[in-house]
């Protein structure tokens, strides 16, 4: 079965590949992901790259605009304040998924924020 499950994260700048993985394992388990989805402006992040790397999968980054096209049902007014879009992790999942559906609603996991969509 090909992996379909897209994972959105939203993130601090600097967050550690080891804090990502282990949000992504709470959030998930071992379940196959295709790619690791965000904001354009974390998709650079080392410990985003060493992540995906560990994974091996690919990141897909979309900007704040596109972001903010998805409606989602937990939007963030600090996250709309601080990046504008009002979703980062469940945004991103779904625009990764091809508008597809939620499977993990937005969870924090020791300061990554985590959703993940599959393709319908």
């Amino acid at each position: 079965m090909p992996a379909d499950l897209v994972v959105g994260l939203g993130l601090r700048p600097s967050t550690e590949a080891a804090a990502i993985l282990e949000a992504i394992a709470v959030a998930v388990g071992d379940e196959p992901i295709r790619c690791l989805a965000t904001v354009d402006r974390r998709a650079g992040d080392l410990g985003l790259r060493t992540a995906a790397a560990t994974l091996g999968v690919t990141i897909v980054a979309f900007d704040a605009g596109d972001l903010a096209e998805v409606v989602v049902e937990s939007p963030s007014a600090r996250v709309q304040d601080a990046l504008g879009t009002p979703s980062v992790a469940e945004a991103a999942a779904l625009l990764g998924s091809g508008h597809g559906r939620l499977v993990v609603a937005k969870r924090v996991v020791n300061g990554v924020v985590v959703a993940a969509a599959r393709n319908v």
